[in-house]
């Protein structure tokens, strides 16, 4: 069984990437930065699992069309898609360069989409597999100073719950991970270390996330939100009015003064 994770260079990608190879299941590790795959490559390695390394950059418009014909080169096929790759950007949708935008819809969404679609097929042509898409707690919530970020998770939420009803009787089942904020050097990436939602607070490590997500896949669970707190706090937008939301994550957003 071979799974392949996009974003594995850090963060929850590299932490699911343990709990695969730790399962004894071969990974085929995808991100930009060559150097931290080959480290853990070596790593897991130590695992007895077949370990392989995919340099790509999910934000070019070719960069999901290279997985996949690196794959082929390998020779290799994918039981399990890990789409994990994506980041996001702190501050007003307004001081946002448009290319940082766009470069956010591109991995966030467009890869996703692409790289889900293209594997695809053959899964459902062997009548088994699992795909896992990296959403978040977001998903649930308008999101004031992360807008695109929170509307991009929203279309992943979205998408996933939807092919997974679709893919319903053909062997392969479709699983949203949606953990709130996480010991990931994610926060640090979007400049978001600062916010009350981030500061002071003690955060599950990436490695509680992957062991959960991992658990949820086998289940084969469409949505897997992790944590207690943030099972509870996905129902906000279900009991008050949309606005109001709005409002009460713009609060949670904005920066300890």
């Amino acid at each position: 069984m071979t799974a392949l994770i996009t974003g594995a260079s850090s963060g929850i990608g590299l932490e699911l990437a343990r709990v695969f190879a730790a399962h004894g299941t071969s990974v085929i590790l995808v991100a930009r930065q060559e150097a931290k795959l080959r480290a853990l490559a070596a790593e897991l390695q130590q695992s007895a699992v077949r370990t392989d390394v995919i340099v790509a950059d999910l934000a070019a418009p070719d960069g999901p069309a290279s997985v996949v014909a690196a794959v082929q080169s390998l020779g290799l096929e994918v039981d399990i898609l890990v789409n994990n790759a994506g980041f996001g950007s702190y501050g007003p949708f307004l001081e946002m360069p448009l290319e940082t935008a766009l470069s956010m819809i591109q991995v966030n969404i467009t890869a996703v989409t692409e790289l889900t679609r293209r594997f695809l097929p053959a899964m459902v042509a062997r009548r088994g597999g699992r795909i896992m898409i990296v959403a978040s707690t977001a998903a649930f919530f308008p999101g004031p100073l992360m807008a695109v970020y929170y509307a991009t998770k929203g279309y992943l939420l979205s998408f996933s719950e939807a092919i997974a009803n679709e893919l319903q009787g053909t062997g392969v089942t479709v699983t949203a991970l949606c953990p709130g904020a996480t010991q990931s050097g994610f926060a640090a990436a979007a400049n978001q270390e600062n916010s009350r939602l981030i500061a002071g607070r003690k955060l599950p490590t990436s490695r509680e996330v992957a062991e959960e997500a991992y658990a949820g896949l086998f289940a084969g669970k469409t949505v897997v939100i992790t944590g207690v707190s943030n099972k509870l706090s996905v129902l906000v937008p279900r009991l008050l009015p949309r606005r109001l939301v709005a409002r009460i994550v713009r609060a949670a957003q904005e920066r300890k003064i």
